[in-house]
């Protein structure tokens, strides 16, 4: 987790200690190796429960004595167990974050109004926290500790306000405000604070005009959910869904201590006024037994109504291993949960795979091989499916996890029926071994009816990737299809019902366009001359269809040869254009920033930008590139992109300039 300067982000910022810190979080599972001749994992062999005796759905703690009761058995087995082990055997190191899952979602119902979307999301209709956000006539934005707002409606692009992104009584210190997502009238920022106890979440009202006011600011006891990939919170209508993980000690005298609770911020607040939000009630246990030898984690998924002014939530908790991925679906919440080994061991993993239907029933739960890699290897299909793809070395995706998955490959596709109650495991069957890619940073999307996953340069430097394999795989037959690029596959984002895929060579980047039909296949590729992405996560591209096979896509770039990690210190130099026509691409231009008229804004909170700073916007038919404190807004005239103005919000200066 974070260190003993408090914000151990700034562990990452050394690219040295990011690859240090990637060696130390791999764990390493061993139950997947009969993958190949297809026979059942010792993890199955060891449980008796069976489909037709299995519940449906799991069970919980009755009463708070039978909650304490459970650790304090769970204590003395791990005194056991310590005991037992030999000098040699390494304790694993504190995995990033924990998981989740909950109960009781209502599922939206669209009484929100509706904008249209500006994020570049894995699921339409379920939000994820970002740094821009549409409300009205009104782009918002948070950047460095603060909220803005621009005005867009008739033609317009002029700053409205700003405000802090945290109360006036708050110190923001040892804060990262880190996603934000509106709701109505509501503006929600959700950051980390290692001074002020967990998970903070600050309240801003937005009107028509565009002006913010705060709130009110809540803090949930959690440890940290930063990941270098994941975002940690959820919209579906006016529900905010966000994950908070807590590390639990079973030899605490008060369990409940540790437990998720809210607090209401004021001048003077103490530790006394959390009240806890998960009873023991709406703590669920899977029946296969827990092995809380090398850690145990309390999975939360708290949903906040945001249409009410009294920030009404609810929790629900569910016991697992440490080891996490945290998947949101438009039907469910899910946690993929993994135990950790000993470093340096081989094997003693198991996994616990958890679902939370979002129209309210209960959880359920199965047992499970290996791990996700993030986010992007989950996707619950039309046909009542999860589908996963899964790594032998994997440990989740808290922290930097996602970026250190190795190991041996498959696709595990699985039933939403067989779902129980923890007792039963999926069935080696529903493992399909699959090729695994030389190289290291791995990335992977499900797009249209396909699995598709390679591997790239990721957030260090470049590497001189002159051919590597992109592996297309139908996820309801196991069909596998190997297709050779000229470049590392670094992102893969969806263009309708086909692909792209975007990755360096060393020097250019490049763009490569995948027909998936009956036959996947390289469709068309554009190359980039000297550049590099100037964004990795998922938010940074997007894509404006304007026919069944025509639209334009944006994506931050910078210069050449940069490795992945200076985004974080760095804005992009430009905001890239492409128009796709029928999967063939051409450069329609770039709208750049203007890094010489950059101003210093007195930054005092969250001044490493973790979630990037740079955006392409389609909105209303217009185009804007969002270039740190710049907004640049262009216009498609005859098939090329010409910068029409531009504006800097920054804080103690604005100044706009027209071409």
């Amino acid at each position: 987790m974070k260190s003993v300067t408090r914000s151990t982000r700034n562990f990452a910022l050394s690219f040295t200690s990011f690859v240090i810190s990637v060696v130390t979080v791999m764990a390493v599972i061993s139950v997947l190796a009969a993958w190949g001749n297809r026979s059942v994992s010792s993890a199955s062999a060891s449980r008796t429960g069976s489909a037709s005796t299995a519940k449906k759905t799991m069970r919980s703690f009755g009463s708070e004595d039978e909650l304490k009761n459970y650790f304090r058995q769970l204590a003395e087995e791990r005194r056991r167990a310590q005991t037992a082990r030999t000098k040699s055997e390494a304790q694993a190191p504190a995995p990033a974050t924990a998981n989740q899952v909950a109960t009781g979602l209502a599922k939206a119902d669209g009484a929100a109004a509706k904008d249209e979307s500006i994020t570049n999301t894995q699921h339409a209709g379920v939000d994820e926290g970002g740094i821009v956000k549409l409300h009205g006539d009104h782009l918002v934005v948070l950047r460095r500790g603060r909220l803005f707002t621009v005005a867009i409606g008739d033609n317009s692009l002029k700053p409205i306000s700003s405000v802090d992104a945290f109360g006036p009584d708050i110190d923001p210190r040892y804060t990262w405000y880190d996603e934000m997502l509106v709701s109505a009238d509501t503006v929600a920022v959700i950051g980390y604070s290692y001074e002020r106890g967990g998970t903070e979440v600050g309240l801003f009202r937005i009107d028509r005009a565009g002006n913010l006011a705060y709130r009110s600011t809540y803090h949930l006891r959690s440890n940290d959910y930063y990941s270098s990939r994941n975002y940690a919170s959820r919209l579906i209508g006016s529900k905010l869904i966000f994950y908070t993980p807590l590390y639990l000690n079973p030899y605490a005298t008060d369990p409940f201590a540790q437990f998720p609770a809210v607090r209401k911020w004021h001048k003077g607040a103490t530790p006394a006024e959390f009240q806890r939000i998960v009873s023991a009630t709406r703590v669920y246990v899977p029946e296969g037994k827990l092995n809380s030898s090398y850690g145990l984690a309390l999975h939360t998924v708290t949903v906040c109504d945001l249409s009410n002014d009294d920030f009404k939530c609810d929790a629900t908790g569910v016991l697992g291993a440490p080891g996490r991925v945290f998947y949101v679906s438009p039907e469910s919440v899910y946690v993929w949960t993994t135990e950790w080994s000993g470093y340096g061991q081989r094997g003693g993993q198991h996994s616990m795979l958890y679902r939370m239907p979002l129209d309210g029933s209960g959880p359920s739960a199965i047992g499970v091989s290996g791990s996700p890699v993030d986010q992007f290897s989950f996707l619950e299909s039309e046909d009542k499916h999860l589908n996963v793809l899964v790594r032998t070395d994997s440990s989740g995706d808290g922290m930097w996890a996602a970026e250190s998955a190795a190991g041996d490959i498959a696709l595990m596709r699985l039933p939403l029926s067989l779902f129980n109650d923890g007792s039963d495991n999926a069935s080696s069957w529903c493992y399909h071994p699959l090729p695994k890619p030389s190289g290291y940073t791995f990335q992977n999307r499900f797009v249209g009816n396909y699995l598709l996953y390679g591997t790239g340069s990721g957030w260090s430097a470049p590497q001189t990737n002159k051919q590597s394999s992109l592996y297309a795989v139908r996820f309801t037959d196991g069909d596998t299809s190997e297709l050779e690029v000229n470049h590392g596959v670094d992102r893969i984002e969806a263009l309708g019902s086909d692909a792209i895929v975007v990755g360096t060579d060393g020097k250019d980047l490049h763009f490569t366009a995948i027909r998936l039909g009956e036959a996947p296949k390289v469709a068309d590729e554009y190359v980039r001359k000297d550049a590099s992405q100037g964004e990795l996560r998922s938010q940074g591209f997007f894509y404006k269809p304007d026919g069944p096979d025509s639209g334009v896509l944006g994506l931050p770039i910078s210069v050449p040869g940069r490795a992945g990690y200076m985004n974080l210190f760095q804005s992009s130099a430009a905001i890239l254009f492409l128009r796709n026509q029928s999967l063939h691409f051409e450069e329609v231009g770039e709208l750049g920033a203007l890094s010489e008229k950059a101003v210093d804004d007195a930054c005092r909170a969250s001044c490493v930008d973790w979630y990037g700073n740079s955006r392409p916007i389609f909105v209303r038919g217009r185009v804007l590139a969002l270039l740190g404190y710049e907004i640049v807004e262009g216009d498609l005239k005859e098939g090329r992109m010409r910068e029409l103005r531009r504006i800097n919000y920054a804080p103690q200066r604005v100044a706009i300039t027209k071409n």
